[in-house]
């Protein structure tokens, strides 16, 4: 039985998920009886039926359940949730083998669900596209491991380096560079800027260009300059207000006072506390430029307009890394970054 084959249709599974199953992982699981696929499912959003319950619910003949191997890209949870423990469901079902992709670092979980179907006497196997399956939940990993969500960098530079015309702001990207930073919003689990972005710009940081979710969108604002008229105040998502004033929840407004001093370390604290997965800083050079300058970054992606040059303005982030992938949208180029 080929391990891998099964293991990456639990991933493909999975990965119809992003986006929709914050503070959960995504998960894709795949049930096999004789080489044939009879069920499968993914964890489809946080509260609902775990990935391994809802492939179980689609087999048709609930009979073949003991004599199939059940694959699953994270280990099955071992503890009661919204949801009663998988683990214990797949031992009461008595299948014939395990087949797990990767462990969950999670505390609650962390090897003890492949240990109470182990105990039961199942076969269990571990470790298959164990990297796939650590790098489609890495958002999920960073920040149950490095307690602080998963730091993606991003802005848009013309071919001279600059992120604006004359310091005033300026279309860079093009309407399909644009869609591609509207579907990444969707994917991640919120935005954040600084007060001069929002001041100059008055983002909405939403996904208007395509259908999906709302991040939830951060602001620094330390002397909270930003007016409430500003689209940032809007009710269109749930957003956080770092400041040094200000403690308090008001509708879908949070503000949350915070110390200027060691400010990342404390913002990564705060981050952690509110349960922030993952984040995109989409603000200025100003502010791109200290998580640079900390190496406080998962990844980076650069959209940059080869046929644009704007002579003056903000200088583009002082940044350097190897490149991981390029890929072209017309007279556009998004380069990915990875820390490594």
């Amino acid at each position: 039985m080929n391990h891998e084959i099964y293991m990456q249709r639990c991933l493909d599974l999975a990965q119809k998920a992003l986006g929709k199953t914050y503070p959960n992982p995504m998960v894709g699981c795949v049930i096999v009886h004789n080489d044939v696929i009879i069920g499968e499912g993914f964890h489809e959003k946080a509260g609902e039926a775990h990935a391994e319950i809802n492939a179980i619910n689609s087999v048709k003949n609930a009979e073949l359940l003991n004599e199939s191997t059940i694959y699953v890209s994270l280990e099955p949870c071992a503890h009661f949730g919204k949801t009663p423990p998988c683990a214990t469901t797949i031992v009461e079902i008595g299948f014939k083998k395990v087949v797990i992709g990767t462990l969950d670092s999670h505390d609650k979980v962390n090897g003890k669900g492949k240990q109470i179907i182990e105990d039961a006497g199942i076969e269990v196997v571990s470790g298959v596209l164990e990297e796939e399956c650590q790098e489609l939940n890495k958002r999920f990993f960073t920040f149950h491991q490095k307690q602080r969500p998963f730091i993606i960098l991003k802005w848009a530079e013309s071919a001279d380096g600059f992120l604006d015309k004359d310091f005033k702001p300026s279309q860079i990207g093009n309407p399909l560079t644009k869609q591609f930073v509207h579907q990444l919003r969707s994917q991640e689990h919120a935005i954040l800027v600084g007060t001069q972005t929002a001041l100059t710009d008055n983002p909405s940081l939403t996904t208007r260009e395509v259908v999906g979710r709302n991040p939830v969108r951060i602001l620094i604002d330390f002397e909270l300059k930003v007016p409430l008229a500003f689209n940032m105040y809007n009710k269109e998502a749930q957003t956080i207000i770092f400041n040094s004033d200000k403690e308090s929840i008001e509708e879908n407004i949070t503000f949350i006072k915070i110390a200027r001093e060691n400010f990342l370390e404390n913002l990564m604290q705060k981050l952690f506390e509110q349960h922030i997965q993952s984040v995109i800083i989409e603000g200025g050079r100003f502010t791109l430029q200290q998580f640079i300058d900390k190496n406080l970054w998962d990844e980076t992606i650069i959209i940059k307009n080869e046929k644009l040059h704007l002579l003056n303005g903000t200088n583009a982030p002082n940044f350097k890394a190897q490149k991981f992938e390029t890929k072209r949208f017309r007279d556009n180029t998004i380069q990915f970054y990875k820390n490594s």
